[in-house]
């Protein structure tokens, strides 16, 4: 018992040493080009140096998470060939341990891995996220609009170094279009407060919202009634949705919370669902990386060496990416159930490493 206790931490370090190698060298490229592309971007911004660099540090968690399956996939490559090629293998099945015996210290980090990140690493990637998500709007889109939905309705600001205008609304339509029981602070420069605007309901138009029953006041809080009034916006329904915030800003905890707020205030919470739940199934996907990897890997001798091995690795990491991307497509747009578009790429990938596993597997 004790050996096969000591064989299983074996594997486990390596499989671990070896993913945490690879998971170095996708952060490093990946940080890399991105602050090449930041700098591409801001060159015509006069954006200090330091500010790119940090945007580009902030944004990195992010990136590597995204990138940290296909570091399990790669890593669980190079520790099976590793072992394969040193003839561990040959010494290890001689012994009488099973293909599934071996695998259990890799599957068992791989999942321990899938939990980490849901539970841990998501906080951070988000909380930076959203710093990173600031800056590029500030320093270079230039947007001055943002959406954000709280408990107590929604809170919308808009405008630009010459005038502000904080919007609030108990309840929102048509994906922020109409607003109702809405209150508009209005600040002119240097955030100087200019008035108070309160109505029975906004719809944004063609350069405007139309508030309907709009009680408004200047600075002196003198008060006038309107029936109509229009408030001046550069706000569109597109730069509405594309200012609402994207499902990676928001950690594992946060979700469940926001999906019932955002439904509460009007808005559809699909992508921020599926999101969810292909959070959940992240630790499957890790062990699918495993298997996929372990089938292409233990028997090296018959794919023809480590080059073609690599290939038939990444090839498979590309084809899983791919059908992630298409089923959480076909997720958003409606036509698959949010839970079968978030767990189907694990499914697929998990049956596929299962099956080459078993066709390897003599004894």
């Amino acid at each position: 018992m004790s050996w096969s206790w000591t064989l299983h931490q074996y594997l486990a370090r390596q499989f671990l040493v070896a993913v945490g190698i690879m998971f170095a060298v996708f952060a490093f490229l990946s940080f890399s080009i991105d602050l090449v592309d930041l700098l591409d971007r801001t060159s015509d911004r006069h954006v200090p140096a330091l500010a790119v660099v940090a945007m580009a540090l902030l944004q990195l968690p992010d990136l590597a998470l995204k990138l940290l399956p296909f570091a399990v996939l790669l890593g669980g490559v190079f520790a099976f060939v590793r072992i394969s090629r040193s003839h561990e293998l040959l010494a290890i099945r001689a012994a009488g341990v099973s293909v599934w015996n071996l695998l259990a210290a890799p599957l068992s980090v791989a999942l321990a891995l899938g939990i980490f990140a849901v539970l841990l690493f998501t906080p951070v990637s988000s909380r930076l996220l959203v710093q990173f998500a600031s800056m590029e709007a500030k320093l270079i889109r230039g947007q001055a609009s943002q959406l954000a939905i709280s408990d107590n309705g929604l809170w919308l600001r808009q405008g630009d170094a010459n005038g502000q205008s904080v919007i609030h609304a108990q309840r929102v339509a048509d994906q922020g279009v109409m607003l109702e029981d809405v209150t508009i602070f209005l600040y002119g420069a240097i955030d100087r407060f200019e008035g108070r605007i309160d109505a029975q309901s906004a719809a944004l138009g063609r350069g405007a919202w139309t508030l309907k029953n709009a009680w408004v006041s200047g600075p002196a809080g003198r008060v006038q009634h309107y029936d109509t009034y229009a408030l001046p916006t550069k706000l569109t329904p597109t730069r509405i949705q594309e200012s609402f915030a994207a499902p990676d800003t928001l950690s594992f905890w946060a979700l469940p919370g926001f999906i019932e707020t955002a439904r509460q205030a009007g808005f559809s919470a699909t992508r921020y669902l599926l999101y969810f739940d292909s959070l959940l199934m992240l630790p499957a996907v890790f062990a699918a990386m495993v298997l996929i990897a372990a089938s292409f890997s233990l028997r090296l001798a018959r794919l023809g060496g480590l080059g073609r091995v690599v290939v038939w690795g990444a090839l498979a990491g590309f084809g899983l990416y791919f059908l992630s991307a298409l089923t959480h497509a076909l997720g958003e747009t409606g036509i698959l159930p949010v839970p079968l578009a978030a767990a189907a790429p694990a499914a697929a990938a998990i049956l596929l490493g299962m099956t080459l596993v078993f066709h390897q597997e003599d004894g």
